[in-house]
């Protein structure tokens, strides 16, 4: 079997493939991986047929939808997942086949209730049910801590003691574990009546996950993550730099007209020698009477280098053909030393 374990920070995302057919399974793959994926198949000649969520994500952002849709095949959750986008929907005792692997799914719900792990002869992913010398919390939308005791107790240590541990989350960079060592060195099992269980997760306390709402917003809907409509944002303009704006603002209107879309406040506060003003939210409606000529040579400006992207995109989408976006914002402009002036004072 082909196997690759990828990480972006704590989570694990896998691939794995026949070796004798190449055909493949995407686990829980991050959306910060997709290139790096992309790659990693093209090099490995792997075709995947399923890509799959063990469950709803809540911290961090799944690729599945992407991928699934970029490959050509299908998203593979639990029939429980809200997600509009999945193609194949699972229960407890199927299998998935990609050429001579059998992946049994069985339904570990407790983090999630539509929390799924894909089981192998010799390892089992169990998404985040049970982690390395942990489990997951039972804290966020859907868990349940009962639940997550039968998934554990009754469903995954019932598998042979030998059967290699691969979590959604290794975020102490634990060694791979088997279901025995699981059994016999994970502090949290060792609470082996029920209820002692679930007082324990219950005395949890966790600090809430970063981008929890954006997280469970694009996971289970299968919408755009901000990260996402920046970067294809990006991927429709030019940029230019500071310096290159420093030079041409000087030369006058004429050679480049600088488009400060931050608030109005910020603006006069300072802002480039020259810029006029249209705040992000009016652009649509006021941008024809601001720049009458579609043919000008803009380039956008925000504080921080999002905002004014996603600007330059939609004045593109607009036949503002030439539009482009500052490279950094007005912090690093600030930061650089650069000119600044404000709006003069109402008398």
């Amino acid at each position: 079997m082909l196997f690759e374990e990828l990480r972006a920070g704590g989570c694990c995302s896998y691939l794995l493939a026949c070796e004798a057919t190449c055909a493949g399974v995407l686990v829980d793959p991050e959306l910060s991986l997709i290139d790096r994926i992309l790659a990693l198949l093209s090099k490995s000649g792997t075709r995947i047929h399923y890509v799959v969520d063990t469950h709803t994500h809540a911290d961090h952002f799944s690729a599945t939808h992407e991928l699934a849709r970029r490959l050509g095949v299908p998203a593979v959750m639990h029939s429980a997942s809200a997600a509009p986008y999945i193609d194949v929907r699972v229960d407890d005792g199927e299998t998935l086949i990609a050429g001579q692997l059998r992946l049994r799914v069985v339904h570990t719900p407790g983090h999630t209730a539509d929390s799924i792990s894909l089981v192998l002869p010799d390892r089992v992913f169990t998404g985040d049910t049970l982690l390395r010398l942990a489990t997951g919390r039972t804290d966020l939308p859907t868990g349940d801590a009962e639940a997550l005791y039968h998934s554990v107790f009754d469903t995954l240590l019932r598998l042979d003691d030998a059967v290699a541990v691969y979590p959604g989350h290794n975020y102490k960079n634990v060694p791979v574990t088997s279901i025995g060592q699981e059994r016999a060195q994970n502090p949290r099992l060792q609470q082996r009546d029920k209820g002692a269980f679930v007082d324990q997760m219950h005395a949890l306390s966790l600090g809430m996950p970063d981008h929890l709402t954006e997280a469970l917003r694009t996971n289970r809907t299968g919408g755009k993550t901000v990260a996402q409509l920046l970067d294809e944002a990006a991927r429709q303009i030019a940029f230019m730099s500071m310096g290159d704006v420093l030079a041409r603002s000087a030369d006058g209107p004429a050679d480049l007209v600088v488009l400060d879309v931050r608030e109005r406040d910020a603006f006069d506060a300072g802002h480039i020698r020259g810029a006029r003003h249209v705040a992000r939210g009016q652009l649509e409606l006021r941008i024809d009477q601001v720049l009458p000529d579609p043919s000008v040579r803009v380039v956008t400006c925000c504080e921080f280098g999002k905002i004014s992207t996603l600007a330059a995109a939609t004045l593109r989408t607009m036949g503002f053909n030439r539009a482009v976006a500052l490279d950094g914002g007005m912090k690093a402009w600030r930061e650089a030393g650069y000119p600044l002036e404000a709006t003069p004072a109402s008398p």
